[in-house]
């Protein structure tokens, strides 16, 4: 299979893959990938989930090194950790484009999906 100098670095991308494992932190990073940085009251407002919930999200997704966060003040800040997470995002949108090619109510659903905008 593989030996045991590359299998820490399959656990590591296993772990991104783990980050990315549920739909409202894929949403969180989507929202991300459109600013350059935005509080947790923007993304409760965006995602619409309680404080809490969008917390354990985003707890996940500093564990996996997909976020970084900031504290200034009372206020704490999100950003992407690397602007290739955008790219995966966005390459991951055309790959569930052409896996739902045969469905067309599925297309017009994903089709739908609000625009992920990357930041320059």
């Amino acid at each position: 299979m593989f030996d045991n100098e590359e299998r820490p670095l399959y656990e590591i991308k296993a772990n991104l893959f783990k980050g990315l494992a549920h739909p409202y932190r894929i949403r969180v990073l989507e929202i991300l990938a459109g600013a350059q940085e935005l509080s947790v009251s923007d993304m409760i407002s965006a995602t619409g989930l309680e404080a809490s919930h969008l917390s354990q999200h985003l707890s996940v997704l500093r564990r996996y090194g997909l976020v970084v966060s900031e504290r200034r003040a009372s206020v704490v800040y999100y950003r992407l950790a690397f602007p290739q997470v955008a790219e995966l995002l966005q390459v991951a949108r055309c790959l569930l484009s052409e896996l739902l090619q045969d469905s067309q109510r599925h297309q017009t659903s994903a089709l739908s999906l609000p625009a992920i905008a990357t930041a320059e």
